[in-house]
């Protein structure tokens, strides 16, 4: 790397790589300048799984098990209420979350079918679908871990890097390479990137997470506003088809949009920019303050111009091609949900689990479903929904069947199963103040029965606490787990979205909604916007000019 630094120094000290500021200055770069993240599988195989959960030591129980998957869940019979008053020990049940990677959301029906046998014997048949295209299981014993990476390894899956201050699972359209409409596949470069970087020491230790999105659907269907790095399809007037480069996004308690830098890569550049963007967050990132160490503070200090500055000549040794933004997506969901024609002439089945809470045994169901069909590629997406790929015609009506038998709507998902998700919630997450799966599967039942006709898009996340894993502020209805008066409840965020409507949320002052009131808001201001909508309105559009009243 070029020793010439051409971008500002920041006003104080914030422990950036890049101006020799390498003193650890919270307790995570203490813990990961004492031993790499990576290095803590040896120890769980040769001690911990032998010795038991009480022989961990709280660096690597509550740091280091993160490089491979393992968060401790939370204890069982801790209210919410308790959350930010009870120390770390006190939170943590002698269990983990295993968190399984897969990069684009892409697994065979070999891979599905192993999750779901660990699932079984190991998580007492637990799993739940992310909006990051993981695999969740939970009551994982440490005891067990070494089988299940022994399983897992043995299928081609990994839980390494799935969590972490490392690059996260790399998002990718469910629909890569197969999509009639698609701009331009980006599975080689996704693919390239996994292969080559995830396990690297070289970018195993971050200044916090990094979130990468790949996608060359014109529905713009993997969140590139909010991830850290994001590549999205657009044609090229002279080059041709390829990525515009973004930069910067990310929710939690300080919600950024990305920005693009303008500049055009093609699909062979993609693995060196990506490389370029994870060493400048790695090397300028703020390493000071844990609340202030993601790429977004960066690159809004900075701004697009200087960062492109510093990628291209103190990173690439080249100089990108300026690039088109790409065109808005078109009108219409862009979840995959339901029967669509792939570009040969089969057919990708999108099928939606409700807040994408499934089942060791219902994914073992859904992988004999896939074979029967004549398929082997399933894929999961941002919206905690599952596709199968390349189904013969004559086989895709009973995959469908198959699939709703099992729950997973595939034919007139309604509204608020397709549009509605959930985080963890209280149920597993220690840092949650409420419970959100349940509640969110109840919210949907109900709003089903009591708005049976209601067909615009409208996304409804709820999130457990204010870190967004469930996007609460890019939701058309964005319910964010709050206490009131000693009772569950949710402020309210309305008017977020992605794609056409890309934006954050605002709040109502003083408007918070019980758990109780939930189904009742909801469907309060769903009626108002049914009513007041105008043809072809989206909700996030009619929230700007509703009156306040119809909003509460």
């Amino acid at each position: 790397m070029a020793q010439t630094r051409i971008a500002p120094p920041p006003a104080r000290a914030e422990g950036q790589w890049a101006l020799d500021e390498r003193e650890p200055l919270n307790a995570n770069e203490r813990f990961k300048l004492e031993d790499d993240g990576l290095a803590v599988r040896a120890r769980i195989e040769d001690v911990y799984s032998r010795d038991g959960f009480a022989s961990i030591p709280a660096d690597d129980l509550r740091g280091r098990m993160r490089w491979w998957g393992l968060y401790t869940q939370r204890r069982p019979g801790i209210d919410g209420g308790r959350t930010a008053t009870l120390e770390p020990h006190e939170l943590d049940d002698e269990y983990f979350m295993l968190r399984v990677r897969s990069d684009g959301g892409a697994l065979s029906a070999a891979q599905l079918r192993t999750i779901a046998q660990v699932s079984v014997e190991f998580g007492r048949g637990t799993a739940d679908l992310t909006d990051r295209q993981n695999i969740q299981l939970h009551w994982v014993r440490i005891e067990d871990v070494p089988q299940i990476w022994q399983r897992l390894e043995a299928v081609g899956l990994s839980t390494q890097e799935a969590c972490g201050d490392t690059p996260r699972v790399i998002l990718g359209s469910p629909v890569a390479g197969v999509a009639a409409d698609e701009i331009i596949d980006g599975t080689p470069a996704l693919e390239h990137i996994a292969r080559r970087y995830i396990g690297d020491p070289a970018y195993s230790n971050l200044p916090r997470k990094f979130k990468t999105a790949i996608s060359g659907s014109p529905h713009q269907d993997v969140a590139h506003e909010i991830n850290d790095v994001s590549f999205v399809g657009v044609v090229h007037p002279e080059l041709g088809p390829g990525f515009d480069v973004w930069v910067g996004g990310g929710l939690s308690t300080n919600p950024r949009l990305a920005v693009r830098l303008g500049a055009f890569a093609t699909l062979e550049q993609v693995p060196e920019v990506w490389k370029g963007v994870i060493g400048i967050f790695r090397d300028y990132g703020y390493r000071r303050l844990r609340t202030r160490a993601r790429l977004k503070f960066l690159v809004a200090d900075w701004g697009p111009q200087v960062f492109r500055d510093v990628l291209e000549q103190e990173y690439l040794g080249f100089s990108l091609a300026d690039g088109p933004a790409p065109p808005p997506p078109p009108l219409g969901r862009r979840d995959h949900v339901g029967v669509h024609p792939q570009a040969d002439g089969r057919f990708y089945v999108g099928a939606a689990p409700v807040v994408g809470r499934v089942s060791g045994p219902l994914l073992a169901q859904v992988a004999e479903l896939v074979e029967a069909a004549g398929s082997d590629r399933v894929r999961l997406t941002v919206e905690q929904k599952l596709v199968v790929l390349d189904v013969p015609a004559t086989n895709v009506d009973a995959l469908a069947d198959g699939l709703e038998a099992l729950g997973l709507a595939v034919r007139n998902a309604s509204t608020f199963r397709r549009g509605t998700m959930a985080c963890t919630g209280l149920e597993y997450c220690k840092l949650a103040i409420v419970e959100t799966k349940a509640r969110a599967r109840e919210l949907v039942f109900q709003l089903e029965e009591r708005l049976p006709t209601f067909d615009a898009p409208l996304t409804v996340n709820l999130n457990g606490c204010p870190n967004s894993c469930a996007r609460i502020q890019v939701a058309d209805i964005g319910l964010k787990g709050a206490l009131a008066g000693g009772e569950d409840g949710y402020q309210v965020h309305l008017g977020g979205g992605l794609g056409l409507t890309s934006g954050l949320g605002t709040t109502l002052r003083g408007l918070r909604v019980s758990a109780h009131d939930l189904p009742d808001y909801v469907e309060r201001v769903a009626r108002r916007f049914d009513e007041q909508r105008q043809d072809g309105e989206l909700f996030a559009t009619w929230v700007h000019r509703a009156a306040e009243e119809d909003l509460r």
